[in-house]
């Protein structure tokens, strides 16, 4: 499925090509939260990096984030780069060079209508902020960290995906 996608303020439109188009996974860690989320969660949908085409590239900005993991004191840079765009403040998609095929658009940047999943996946609940109200439909899933199944898999298990595609 081609994805069009494109800021608030307009200074940045993109297109890419989706083998995974349906908005099913709800994160609630306090990056997303932060950066991208206004319900408490962001929704990041697949896609193949390399039909990425950008318009505006000038005004797109990356944040890194700062993690850090539980135990540890030290603070590490995320590989993950989160687009948005330097004049609205728009998240736009997140790229991260350990999966050098795959780009996640923000569901929330897509201009494109998108498929209404049968079910959602909530996931990173540890870190769901308190007044966050999770709801939850019946054949919902929930996961305190990270579920198993890939973005892909989901598809696949569901059959809006081709089983021979890879993740």
């Amino acid at each position: 499925m081609k994805l069009k996608g494109s800021c608030h303020c307009g200074a940045v439109s993109f297109t890419l090509n989706s083998d995974t188009p349906y908005p099913y996974q709800r994160c609630y860690c306090s990056i997303c939260r932060k950066t991208q989320g206004g319900g408490g969660y962001a929704v990041n949908l697949g896609g193949d990096f390399l039909s990425l085409k950008v318009k505006g590239a000038d005004d797109v900005s990356v944040y890194h984030a700062r993690l850090k993991r539980k135990g540890e004191k030290r603070v590490h840079t995320s590989t993950g780069q989160r687009h948005f765009c330097r004049r609205c403040g728009s998240a736009l998609w997140l790229y991260d060079p350990t999966w050098p095929d795959l780009v996640h658009p923000f569901a929330s940047a897509i201009d494109t209508p998108l498929p209404t999943p049968p079910e959602y996946t909530h996931l990173l609940l540890d870190y769901k902020a308190p007044w966050v109200e999770l709801k939850a439909g019946r054949k919902d899933k929930q996961f305190a960290q990270f579920p198993r199944e890939s973005l892909l898999e989901w598809h696949q298990r569901l059959g809006f995906a081709d089983a021979d595609a890879q993740d």
